[in-house]
C-alpha cells in the first residue's frame, strides 16, 4: 500500500511536470515558428525591394534609351527632309543608322530606293563603295530578321534560274512548292517568278498560299508583288488569316542565278507598324481557354 501511495503521490507531480514541459515546448515551437516567419518575411521584403529597385532602374534606362533613340531618329529624318544639308556620304551613313536601329518599326524600302537612285545618278568617285554599303546593310538587316522570324516560324530556300526566266517572258518560272506548318496550321506555298528588273535587281513574284481543309479542299491566298534586296520580312510581308505572315527575301543575285528565302511566321513577330486587326484579336481571345 505504501508503494501505491507513493506512486499516487508522484502522479500529480509528474503530470504537472508534463504540463509544464508541454507549455515550454509550445512556447519554444511558437518562438521558432515566429523566427522562421519573420525571417521569411524579411527575405521576401528584401527580395521585393531589390525587384522594385531593379524595375525602377530598368524603367529609367528604357526612358533614357527611348529619349536617345527619339533624338537620333528626329536628327536623321531631318537630314532627309532637308536635302541641301546632306551629302551623298551623309545620306548613306544616316540610312545605315536608321536601318540598324529602327528596322523593326519602319518601312525603310522607300529610303533605300531613293538613296540608291542618288548613288546610281552620282558621278562621285566613291559611288561603287556607297552601293556596296547599301547592299551590305540591307543584307545584314534582312538576315537578322530571318533569324528571328525563322526561330518562331519555318523557312525554305529556292534558286531562280535567270536564264530560264529570261527565255520565258510573260510566263515566268515555277519554283518547287513547299509545305510548312506553324502553330498547327499547315500551308502549301507555290512561287512563280514572273519577271525580272535587272536595273533594280527585283523580281515580280506570284505567291499562292493554299491551306488544306480536308477532303481535297483548300483555301487559297494569291499575292503578286515585287521582291528585292530592300524588302525586309518583318515589314514587307503577306498577311495570312488568322494572324500569320509570309515573306520573301532576296538573298543573293548574280548573272545566272538569284537566291531567295520564304519565311512563314506568326503575326505577333511582324514589325511594330504591322498591328493585328481587331477581329483577329477578338477571335484569339474568345478561342483562348483558361489554363
Amino acid at each position: 500500500m505504501s508503494d501505491n501511495g507513493e506512486n499516487e503521490d508522484k502522479k500529480p507531480g509528474f503530470l504537472a511536470l508534463l504540463r509544464a514541459s508541454g507549455g515550454l515546448f509550445t512556447a519554444i515551437a511558437i518562438a521558432v515558428v515566429g523566427f522562421i516567419t519573420n525571417s521569411s518575411l524579411e527575405r521576401m521584403k528584401a527580395s521585393e525591394t531589390r525587384a522594385q529597385l531593379y524595375a525602377e532602374l530598368m524603367s529609367k534606362r528604357e526612358d533614357a534609351d527611348s529619349a536617345l533613340r527619339k533624338d537620333m531618329f528626329v536628327s536623321i529624318i531631318q537630314s532627309f527632309v532637308d536635302p541641301s544639308a546632306a551629302s551623298l556620304e551623309k545620306s548613306v551613313l544616316n540610312l545605315e543608322l536608321l536601318a540598324y536601329n529602327f528596322h523593326e518599326a519602319l518601312n525603310l524600302k522607300p529610303l533605300f530606293v531613293h538613296v540608291a537612285k542618288q548613288v546610281q545618278a552620282s558621278r562621285d568617285a566613291s559611288r561603287v563603295d556607297y552601293q556596296e554599303r547599301l547592299e551590305r546593310v540591307a543584307h545584314e538587316v534582312s538576315q537578322k530578321q530571318i533569324m528571328v522570324l525563322g526561330g518562331a516560324g519555318r523557312t525554305f530556300d529556292r534558286v531562280i534560274d535567270l536564264e530560264s526566266l529570261r527565255a520565258n517572258p510573260g510566263v515566268g518560272v515555277a519554283l518547287d512548292e513547299e509545305t510548312l506548318e506553324v502553330d498547327g496550321i499547315k500551308r502549301i506555298f507555290r512561287i512563280r517568278v514572273m519577271e525580272e528588273n535587272p536595273e533594280t535587281r527585283e523580281f515580280k513574284v506570284l505567291l499562292t498560299v493554299a491551306t488544306p481543309k480536308g477532303q481535297d479542299q483548300e483555301e487559297t491566298n494569291v499575292s503578286e508583288f515585287w521582291a528585292g534586296a530592300f524588302d525586309f520580312p518583318m515589314i514587307d510581308n503577306v498577311r495570312l488569316l488568322p494572324d500569320q505572315r509570309a515573306a520573301i527575301v532576296l538573298n543573293r543575285y548574280d548573272q545566272t542565278s538569284a537566291y531567295m528565302t520564304l519565311i512563314y511566321f506568326p503575326g505577333s513577330y511582324a514589325g511594330l507598324k504591322e498591328k493585328p486587326y481587331f477581329q483577329e484579336v477578338m477571335k484569339q481571345l474568345l478561342n483562348t481557354q483558361p489554363g
